[in-house]
């Protein structure tokens, strides 16, 4: 099946498995096993926009993924999921080598690409992050349809 078929029909899945659904850890949790299990990705998983302990600002807390162990903290602008949040839009990496300030959670990961999650107010509440054991494995069509897949989550933010 290419990439454009299992897009199409992961979009569909996602859509009827969320309908109705207002936890957003379940939806969040399953919208995951589904990207994971359907594209085969290496890591697959929501960081989330939380306030840090203290009340001291906000930062990106580690929400359910599927995949090995991962970073559990990740600062506003830093590395491909920060920099995703701060600006506001879905950064496609081909190599994370090349990426500045890029945060290793696993030397596995080669390439990555992070599309930011709003609410219903058109604040980042979350990032779906993505990693792939290969270089430039992502690219435009990724990018339409995890964008689509992200839009689908908004309502219950």
């Amino acid at each position: 099946m290419e990439k454009i078929e299992k897009y199409t029909l992961l979009y569909e899945q996602i859509k009827a498995l969320i309908e109705g659904e207002t936890d957003v850890v379940a939806v969040m949790a399953n919208v995951v096993a589904v990207i994971h299990e359907t594209m085969g990705f290496w890591w697959t998983g929501f960081y989330c926009v939380k306030s840090k302990a203290g009340g001291e600002g906000t930062e990106l807390v580690l929400g359910p993924f599927q995949g090995p162990v991962a970073c559990m903290h990740i600062a506003f602008g830093r590395g491909v999921c920060g920099t995703s949040w701060a600006r506001r839009e879905t950064v496609v990496v081909p190599d994370v080598e090349q990426f500045p300030g890029h945060i290793a959670c696993s030397s596995l990961s080669r390439s990555e690409i992070v599309v930011p999650v709003f609410s219903k107010a058109h604040e980042v509440v979350a990032v779906l992050d993505i990693d792939s054991k290969d270089l430039a494995t992502f690219d435009n069509i990724d990018r339409q349809y995890l964008e689509a897949v992200c839009s689908l989550i908004t309502p219950i933010f």
